[in-house]
């Protein structure tokens, strides 16, 4: 009787964290379409920062209550998560063509980010100055972003494959084949248009413009029903892991985790279903990077993070094992085949079962 009322509760939790997430990015890109942000911004932006939402609410409020062990889990969790769960069974349903720049640019920050985790927990404590820096990391990232996306527009990296070919005719571009280089720059101006198109949509290009005001009210329903929903995941995750005798740690790195990361599991799924699998690389990427930068860095700057002998080494070294196979795969052909994509998955079995038996 009362397991299933905490299951309801739990299934409440991670519904309200879901259309939370929802509100908040849909209202927050009317805002900043509003006050005349580009599109292109808006798709690389509000929707990384939008991804993370779910996490930064569970784990400030986690750490907040002095439960650490979860917060740190969450984070570990949902990362872990949105690269085996997300990209896996999005390749499983359609395999995602990976864009260069992502490669040579966020890739080598993402494994940066899955080897500074353990780094700074090495002593079992992340300290408030640390939780600082890592807030700066996520603040400087976020600039560095919002530079580059604004010098590119949706058409800039476009090219023509009659001047990509030495001695072709201007006239003739449909009797050449493009080099590999050619469909590679064509496959970057594509992820233009299409980060172009997502910031468009979701800021209302196309449709009546929605007001500041009731753009405003969704960002503020959204906050709030992220609030609500984080609330409500933690309180029934706790009442039902204590049935089960589930320890903290294992509740953030599993059931706190996943409830966190289906707004952008449900997202992956419906794009890969509707041919756009290639969307979640660049937010799964931009998500785990604001999980650890943004989310830890947050969470530690209010309640330093002092886990002592309750450190599991697994969680940090599965985080980056699965962070590496994760970029080996998004850097041999560039595109994550239905292969790889069970294989990410198989991983994320793995990582969870050692956890809960190491």
């Amino acid at each position: 009787m009362f397991t299933a009322l905490h299951v309801a509760h739990l299934v409440a939790g991670i519904a309200i964290l879901y259309w939370g997430s929802e509100w908040l990015v849909r209202g927050s890109a009317a805002l900043a379409r509003g006050f005349g942000v580009r599109p292109l911004v808006v798709g690389f932006v509000v929707v990384a920062y939008a991804n993370s939402a779910p996490e930064l609410a569970v784990a400030t409020k986690t750490a907040l209550a002095h439960s650490q062990p979860i917060a740190l889990g969450t984070v570990i969790g949902s990362c872990a998560a949105n690269i085996a769960l997300v990209l896996g069974l999005g390749a499983l349903i359609a395999p995602p063509t990976i864009d260069g720049r992502i490669i040579r640019r966020e890739v080598p920050i993402l494994v940066g980010s899955a080897l500074i985790v353990p780094l700074l927990l090495r002593n079992g404590v992340l300290s408030q100055v640390e939780g600082l820096v890592l807030v700066g990391l996520a603040l400087l990232f976020t600039v560095v972003t919002l530079v580059i996306s604004a010098r590119q527009g949706p058409g800039q990296t476009a090219i023509d494959p009659a001047e990509s070919i030495p001695g072709s005719a201007a006239g003739s571009s449909h009797d050449v084949l493009m080099t590999a280089e050619a469909e590679a720059e064509a496959d970057q101006a594509d992820a233009s248009m299409r980060a172009d198109a997502s910031g468009a949509r979701l800021g209302g290009r196309g449709r009546p413009r929605t007001s500041l005001i009731m753009a405003l009210g969704m960002s503020l329903a959204g906050v709030v029903l992220l609030l609500l929903g984080a609330a409500w995941l933690v309180a029934g995750g706790r009442a039902v892991a204590e049935q089960f005798g589930m320890s903290e740690r294992m509740l953030g790195l599993t059931i706190i985790a996943l409830g966190a990361s289906l707004p952008e599991l449900i997202g992956s799924i419906n794009a890969a279903a509707r041919g756009h699998a290639s969307r979640a690389v660049g937010s799964v990427i931009g998500s785990n990077l604001l999980n650890v930068f943004l989310v830890l860095g947050v969470t530690a700057y209010l309640r330093p993070i002092d886990l002592g002998e309750r450190m599991h080494v697994v969680d940090l070294v599965g985080l980056v094992a699965i962070t590496l196979l994760g970029v080996v795969m998004l850097r041999g052909s560039r595109r994550i085949s239905r292969f790889e994509g069970g294989i990410l998955v198989a991983s994320y079995v793995g990582f969870i079962v050692a956890a809960a038996l190491l």
